[in-house]
């Protein structure tokens, strides 16, 4: 179990996750979308995460949605390195429905993104871009390089669920155990 606790002007976050879960979680952070999506992160990826959020949603979810980012990139950097015995590469394709949504991703210690999500506007009261934020976020904290492809979709909702669902799965699978590997890298470190 990891606990990251994080306090600005602008938010006041609490997060605990353990990559060793079931996928059980606890999500509030006011923005009703995102929790869901964050929600959909914990189950598919099976990290257990307990996560609460006060931000300033008066003046909208931007803060709130990229600090979230922030720490649990943080928190999972915490949790996953020194690595070792892992798989450390995974990818998975995820469709709902119309939509499918690709994610590749390497637990390497170097952040990278690459988002290939073509959306505006919003789903609900929520803004599609700060899904990208969020993704910065995350690699940037947590050390990971991340590919986020787009194959196809029409409905927002379905193509932004199926982005957070297949990072999830991707890193559920480069998080399975390997002894066989011991430090995953012809460096000899990450």
């Amino acid at each position: 179990m990891v606990e990251i606790n994080r306090k600005t002007k602008e938010t006041d976050i609490n997060c605990k996750i353990d990559i060793n879960g079931s996928g059980k979680s606890n999500i509030k952070t006011g923005v009703g979308f995102f929790d869901h999506m964050l929600e959909a992160l914990s189950k598919h990826s099976g990290i257990d995460i307990d996560l609460t959020c006060d931000g300033d949603l008066h003046i909208d979810a931007h803060h709130t949605v990229e600090d979230c980012g922030i720490v649990l990139g943080q928190a999972l950097k915490k949790a996953i390195f020194p690595i070792q015995a892992v798989e450390r590469y995974g990818n998975a394709t995820v469709v709902m429905d119309e939509a499918a949504t690709t994610c590749a991703l390497d637990l390497s210690n170097r952040p990278y993104l690459v988002y290939e999500v073509n959306l505006s506007g919003k789903v609900g009261d929520f803004d599609v871009e700060l899904v990208e934020e969020f993704f910065h976020a995350v690699t940037g904290n947590a050390g990971l390089t991340v590919h986020i492809i787009q194959d196809r979709g029409r409905n927002k909702h379905h193509i932004l669920e199926a982005s957070f669902k297949a990072f999830a799965v991707a890193l559920r699978r480069a998080l399975v155990k390997n002894d066989r590997l011991g430090i995953p890298s012809t460096k000899g470190v990450l």
